[in-house]
């Protein structure tokens, strides 16, 4: 009973520091105006949900200098992708590939942030490259934040020690195991990345999606990989369409706080299984992240007077038919895969 008391209070303590770090992450987004700060608050609840002891601070504050340079030299990019397109692609699905095969060995979630600006400041700075600068920017104050605030909850909400006898060892996949899981993810993102090309500016945060679903559909097996693909979106889009009619009672920035809070705490009592469900908890990150793309995007339609509930709607259909796209890739990659392994056993036998 005390190990089950012990193991409650941490998935407690995980779920203030998430619902904590959201509303910071809100409040230093919107309160400073920073460009696309729905991204701030998508790379600060990926850096929440990491399990384990948090990021030390200075250790957090230099990946995210590090990963900011990186972002930075992302822009480099735009010429070869504007005079080189096909080079272009290829670099990057190469590039693509060597951060998911090293996300998958280390289970680090900063690779995830690392295939964000891979996959997304090369095709914001084809429209203009002082906004993927900024854009940049934005998504190192989000691993900065998402840092500070995991170094200060762990603080304040501190976990019990745990015993040498009772960790569980991390099982690091195999070298094809991790290969074959960043090849899947490759296939899902880059052709999202291609059609973003067309027109960047309102492929923005369908790149992050498929970014997301390249992780999800890394992880995940065949037999679920629909319901945790398809479902995670549906969910996400049915949370941020709750959150958008309370926002829309009182639209201001306390308000949005407040309604971010609630569905923090609201998934993250069913992500760190205080209550447990059918559900892994990469569906209900997945579906926190899909609210976030979906509502972030909303509120700037609406502040340039744009029509929210057709440019949402929309939204939410790109974001269904890359999620399809990528179930059916998950299934046709894995039956190629098991029909080739029945073809050679046959041959070799």
């Amino acid at each position: 009973m005390s190990i089950e008391k012990r193991r409650m209070g941490r998935a407690d303590k995980a779920v203030l520091r998430l619902a904590i770090g959201l509303v910071l992450a809100v409040l230093v987004a919107y309160g400073l105006a920073l460009k696309a700060p729905y991204a701030v608050c998508v790379v600060a609840v990926l850096i929440l949900c990491k399990p384990g002891p948090p990021i030390p601070l200075f250790k957090g504050m230099v990946l995210a200098l590090v990963i900011a340079v990186l972002m930075m030299a992302g822009v480099l990019m735009v010429p070869v992708l504007e005079n080189y397109a096909l080079t272009g692609v290829l670099l990057t699905g190469v590039l693509l590939y060597a951060v998911f095969y090293s996300g998958v060995r280390s289970a680090n979630p900063l690779a995830t942030i690392l295939v964000m600006a891979i996959a997304l400041i090369p095709v914001v700075g084809v429209v203009e490259q002082a906004l993927a600068l900024q854009i940049g920017a934005t998504l190192a104050v989000g691993l900065c934040i998402g840092v500070l605030v995991s170094g200060i909850s762990h603080a304040l909400f501190p976990d019990p020690p745990v015993r040498a006898g009772h960790r569980a060892a991390a099982e690091v996949p195999t070298r094809e195991s991790a290969s074959w899981i960043a090849l899947r993810a490759v296939v899902v993102v880059m052709p999202v990345f291609v059609l973003a090309l067309t027109n960047p500016s309102f492929y923005v945060a369908a790149i992050m999606k498929s970014v997301a679903l390249g992780q999800q559909a890394g992880s995940t097996s065949t037999r679920s990989a629909g319901q945790e693909l398809v479902g995670s979106t549906l969910m996400g889009a049915a949370i941020a369409g709750c959150l958008w009619f309370g926002l829309a009672l009182r639209p201001n920035l306390w308000m949005l706080m407040l309604w971010m809070a609630a569905a923090a705490l609201w998934v993250g009592t069913r992500l760190f299984r205080v209550r447990p469900g059918a559900f892994p908890p990469s569906f209900w990150v997945q579906s926190l992240v899909t609210m976030l793309l979906l509502l972030g995007p909303a509120i700037e339609d609406s502040a340039g007077g744009k029509d929210v509930l057709k440019a949402s709607a929309t939204r939410v259909a790109l974001f269904v038919a890359v999620a399809l796209y990528a179930w059916v890739t998950v299934w046709a990659l894995e039956h190629w895969r098991t029909a080739r392994s029945h073809a050679l056993f046959f041959r070799q036998g």
